[in-house]
């Protein structure tokens, strides 16, 4: 069985977590330049037709009361390396595609872990208590 875990609206949602008083609001991660580019956006910034790799003045423009935070690439690091780890507790056959998301294969680990249905809980659980932040798998 294989698993697709991808940390929700990472860059946003690490800036939320450390930052409380962004919590609720409209985030975009990214350069306010006027050739900036939105890296992430909050779930609270996507009603307004914001979203990752869209110009940052398009975005602006859809949601002008966002709050735009530049990337803190050492920080997102940080979280990742984190989030690895509670991958690699699971199976040591972690195949990451990017900074925030994996393909885990749990062939073999049923007898240590139960079917993959209670793997993928599993997992966001850890997630959410070790990272403070929400996973999809």
């Amino acid at each position: 069985m294989i698993l697709h875990v991808d940390l929700d609206a990472f860059y946003a949602s690490v800036e939320q977590r450390d930052r409380p008083e962004l919590r609720g609001q409209p985030v975009l991660v990214g350069s306010a330049s006027r050739r900036g580019v939105v890296l992430a956006a909050s779930y609270e910034a996507r009603p307004f037709g914001c979203k990752s790799a869209m110009p940052m003045a398009a975005a602006r423009r859809l949601c002008p009361h966002a709050v735009v935070v530049p990337p803190r690439m050492e920080a997102y690091g940080a979280v990742s390396a984190k989030f690895r780890d509670v991958l690699d507790a699971f199976t040591p056959l972690v195949e990451p595609i990017s900074i925030d998301e994996a393909f885990l294969d749990l062939g073999g680990t049923e007898r240590l872990h139960g079917p993959a249905p209670q793997v993928a809980r599993a997992i966001k659980e850890r997630v959410r208590a070790e990272l403070g932040l929400t996973a999809s798998v």
